[in-house]
C-alpha cells in the first residue's frame, strides 16, 4: 500500500506528528479552523512547538494544510489528534472526538485505517468511534476499514523530549493492521515503539500513564511550597536528586 497520511487536528500533538512524517511519507494536515491553516501555510505556528523553519520545511516536503474536507478524500491512513477535553462535572468530553470520527467517516474507503492518538479511556476507539464512522462510511469495521490506537506522548514545551524521541505504544484492530500500524510509526520514531495486544490495553496504558504524571507533578508541587518555605530552590534539588542530570521535565514524563 502507498501510504498516505492525513492528520486530523493540528494543535500541539498533530502539528508536530504531521512535520515527523511528512519527512517520510505524503501527508495532509487537517483542520476545522481556517485561521490555523491560513497561519501554518504562511509558516506561522501559533502552538509554538514548530519553528517557522520546521512549518516551512514540512510545506517544501510536499504537505499540504487545508480546512477542506475533500482534500484529504484520497488518503488511506486517517490520524486523529484531537482534544478530548473535561466537562463542569469533570467527566470527558467526547465531543471533538465523535466530530472528527463522523468527518473521516464521510470520506472513508474500503481499507482505509483510522488510528486515534487523543486520550480516552478503555473501550473509546471501538465502542464510540467506530460506530461512528461506520454509519457515516456505510462500511464494515474490520472488513472494509480498520483501526488504531496509539496514543500521544507531547509534552507541550519540551524541545528535548520530542515526538521521534519518546518510545510509542501502538496497536491494532487485527493482528495484521496492528504490525501495520506499529511499522509505520517504527518508520520515524527513533525510541522505538511498544506493540500492545489491543486497543485496549494501549487506551489502558495512557490511563496510568497520565497519572503517574498527575501525581508526579502533585508530588513535586507540594515540595517546592515546602522548600520555598525552607529557602531552598526546588530546582536546584531536583537537578541534584535526577540520575545523569535529568531535567525537570523529564520526571514528569514516562
Amino acid at each position: 500500500m502507498d501510504t498516505k497520511i492525513a492528520v486530523i487536528g493540528l494543535g500541539y500533538v498533530g502539528l508536530p506528528l504531521a512535520h515527523a512524517f511528512s519527512v517520510k511519507y505524503e501527508v495532509v494536515g487537517f483542520d476545522i479552523a481556517q485561521w490555523c491553516i491560513d497561519e501554518l501555510n504562511s509558516g506561522i505556528d501559533r502552538t509554538l512547538e514548530l519553528s517557522e523553519a520546521q512549518v516551512k520545511e514540512s510545506l517544501a516536503n510536499g504537505m499540504v494544510f487545508t480546512a477542506d474536507l475533500n482534500e484529504i478524500a484520497d488518503y488511506n491512513v486517517y490520524i486523529v489528534t484531537v482534544p478530548t477535553p473535561i466537562d463542569r462535572s469533570n467527566r470527558p468530553d467526547l465531543t471533538p472526538l465523535i466530530k472528527s470520527s463522523e468527518s473521516v467517516g464521510k470520506v472513508l474507503k474500503k481499507d482505509d485505517i483510522v488510528i486515534y492518538e487523543s486520550t480516552v479511556y478503555p473501550g473509546v476507539t471501538e465502542e464510540v468511534c467506530v460506530p461512528v464512522l461506520e454509519e457515516m462510511s456505510g462500511l464494515k469495521f474490520n472488513e472494509d476499514f480498520y483501526c488504531g490506537y496509539s496514543p500521544e506522548r507531547i509534552n507541550p514545551g519540551d524541545k528535548e523530549h520530542t515526538v521521534t524521541k519518546i518510545l510509542k505504544v501502538t496497536a491494532g484492530s487485527t493482528p495484521e493492521i496492528a504490525t501495520m500500524v506499529d511499522n509505520l510509526y517504527k518508520s520515524i520514531i527513533t525510541a522505538g515503539t511498544h506493540l500492545a495486544s489491543s486497543i485496549k490495553v494501549a487506551e489502558a496504558s495512557k490511563v496510568i500513564e497520565n497519572t503517574q504524571k498527575d501525581v508526579n507533578i502533585a508530588l513535586i508541587n507540594e515540595l517546592a511550597l515546602i522548600f520555598d518555605t525552607m529557602g531552598i530552590d526546588t530546582n536546584e534539588v531536583i537537578e541534584a536528586a535526577a540520575p545523569n542530570g535529568t531535567s525537570l521535565n523529564s520526571l514528569l514524563v514516562l
